[in-house]
């Protein structure tokens, strides 16, 4: 009798080990699922916002200088519209002309965190924390928001919140707001998840024309903006670029005659009216070269995107066969910028 009990006891013991191993099993399943919802794909955005454009005249004792600055944002969106990564820059391109009508060429143009703490937010604007410093500090802020929400981060005098101001932004934040609102409007389905990393590149090209009797001057910028997430290959997941071209204008007098009152769109945003077919006899528009280009840009590195331009600044045979026949030279030189 009590080798039947101790043999009971025994099966008992087993068949409770068994049901133990399978509890662990089915935990485990739970831990796959886990990580498979941490690789869910997210929406891909980017947009570029660009303020009001100004122009001075001339003087003896003054160069005249015409600016705009360029904000971009790259964001990744889950499948309730909040934003679960954001990057974003800005450049404030500055140019002159003089009083008898000559263009200055820059040296270089730097965005604000290319300049880093050279941009003297500290030493000679008094401010606690450097330009970079505090965009990092509202990017902080604008994870987990939705589009909605980040716009009405904005208060009095363009400043953000006490939540933004709280978190060490205490900059002006409406250009931001609104390249973040235009990346998100534009976020489309991609196969970026929350593991790749975003990145801005921007680059600017000068053209200088003095003026004369028969034709204004022109001191002409052109910032070129690559947005990108890449994975821990540092590969290009998904890629986005645009343009932004503004030609300054000035007679011989050094006086500005270029339009500040008319708004700046991308070349991406003019869209069809960009008229790349109808009056540079292209097949296809400006934008969708550029979409070209942004779809070759997949599984490549910085250093491969590299390889995409030629000698004659030109895409290489395989850029032109997929659609992007445009010069190129402007998207490497940004996409340079992120390696």
């Amino acid at each position: 009798m009590k080798k039947l009990i101790c043999a009971l006891l025994s099966i008992l013991m087993i068949l409770s080990m068994l049901a133990f191993v399978g509890c662990d099993k089915k935990d485990d399943s739970k831990g796959d699922d886990t990580t498979d919802a941490k690789a869910e794909t997210l929406k891909f955005g980017f947009g570029v916002y660009v303020g009001t454009p100004s122009a001075t005249n001339a003087t003896e004792e003054k160069d005249g200088q015409a600016k705009a600055s360029i904000t971009a944002a790259v964001v990744t969106l889950d499948a309730d519209g909040k934003i679960v990564a954001c990057a974003l820059d800005t450049v404030e391109n500055t140019v002159k002309y003089t009083a008898d009508g000559k263009a200055v060429a820059n040296d270089s143009f730097k965005t604000k965190y290319e300049l880093g703490k050279d941009y003297n937010m500290v030493a000679y604007g008094g401010a606690a924390k450097e330009w970079y410093e505090q965009a990092d500090a509202f990017k902080g802020v604008v994870i987990g928001k939705t589009v909605a929400e980040v716009k009405a981060l904005v208060a009095d005098g363009n400043k953000g919140t006490d939540e933004v101001v709280k978190a060490g932004c205490t900059i002006m934040i409406h250009e931001f707001v609104n390249a973040i609102e235009k990346a998100c409007k534009n976020a489309d389905d991609s196969n970026v998840t929350a593991n790749e990393t975003l990145k801005l590149g921007l680059f600017t090209a000068q053209t200088c024309t003095d003026a004369t009797e028969e034709k204004d001057g022109k001191n002409q910028v052109e910032t070129t903006i690559f947005a990108a997430a890449f994975n821990a290959d540092n590969k290009v997941v998904a890629a986005a670029s645009d343009c932004v071209q503004i030609a300054y204008t000035f007679n011989q007098k050094g006086e500005s005659t270029f339009d500040a009152t008319k708004a700046v769109s991308t070349k991406k945003e003019q869209g069809d009216n960009y008229n790349m077919k109808t009056y540079g006899g292209a097949a296809k528009e400006w934008y969708e070269q550029a979409a070209a280009f942004d779809a070759a840009c997949a599984g490549k590195t910085v250093a491969e995107i590299g390889g995409f331009v030629g000698s004659d600044n030109y895409g290489n045979a395989d850029l032109k066969a997929a659609g992007c026949t445009i010069l190129v030279d402007g998207f490497v030189k940004a996409a340079a910028k992120l390696g």
